[in-house]
C-alpha cells in the first residue's frame, strides 16, 4: 500500500462509499451521512487549490481504501480543517490511518497554519486516541445532528508552534 497525493477519478465515490459503510455499521448513520460527506467532499474537491488544500488516498493497487484531507480555505481565521479520515476495514491497524495524519499535518506545519481542527463525535474511541496521541485537544463538545442523528459532537484543536 501506499499514499497518493491529490484528487483521482473515482475517489469521491468511494470516500463515500468507505464513510457509509463504517459508519453506517458502527453508529447506525445512514443517507443523510452519506450524502453529506459526498456532497462536501466533491466541494471540496471542485474548489481544490494545490498550495492550499491536500487530498491524500491509500492506494492498494488501483483500489483507494482510505483519505484524509485538509481544508486550508479558512486557515488564517479559524484553522485548517481536517476532513474525510477514513480508512477500509482491510486497512484498519496497519499503521496507514497514522501515516495519513502525519501526512498531513506534516503539510499544514509547511504551510505554517497555525491551527488544525477537526469535528467528531463521541462514539469513536479509536479516532481519539489517535487525535490525542498527536496533540489534538477536545476543545468542544456539544449535542447535534449534523451527521444525520443526534451524538454529542466534538471539537478538537492542534495549535502548531512557530
Amino acid at each position: 500500500m501506499n499514499i497518493n497525493l491529490g484528487y483521482l477519478p473515482g475517489c469521491i465515490g468511494r470516500i463515500a462509499q468507505l464513510h457509509a459503510e463504517f459508519y453506517a455499521a458502527a453508529t447506525g448513520f445512514g443517507v443523510d451521512f452519506e450524502a453529506k460527506v459526498a456532497k462536501g467532499l466533491s466541494d471540496f474537491c471542485v474548489g481544490y487549490q494545490e498550495e492550499r488544500d491536500g487530498l491524500w488516498l491509500v492506494m492498494d493497487g488501483a483500489r483507494i481504501e482510505g483519505s484524509i484531507a485538509i481544508d486550508g480555505s479558512h486557515h488564517a481565521e479559524h484553522g485548517a480543517h481536517l476532513r474525510w479520515f477514513i480508512t477500509s476495514d482491510q486497512t484498519r491497524g496497519t499503521g496507514m490511518g497514522t501515516q495519513l495524519l502525519l501526512a498531513a499535518l506534516q503539510f499544514c506545519a509547511s504551510r505554517s497554519y497555525k491551527k488544525v481542527y477537526l469535528w467528531t463525535f463521541d462514539e469513536l474511541p479509536a479516532a481519539r486516541h489517535l487525535y490525542e496521541k498527536h496533540g489534538f485537544q477536545l476543545t468542544r463538545t456539544q449535542r447535534g445532528t449534523q451527521w444525520g442523528r443526534e451524538v454529542n459532537e466534538q471539537l478538537y484543536v492542534r495549535l502548531t508552534s512557530d
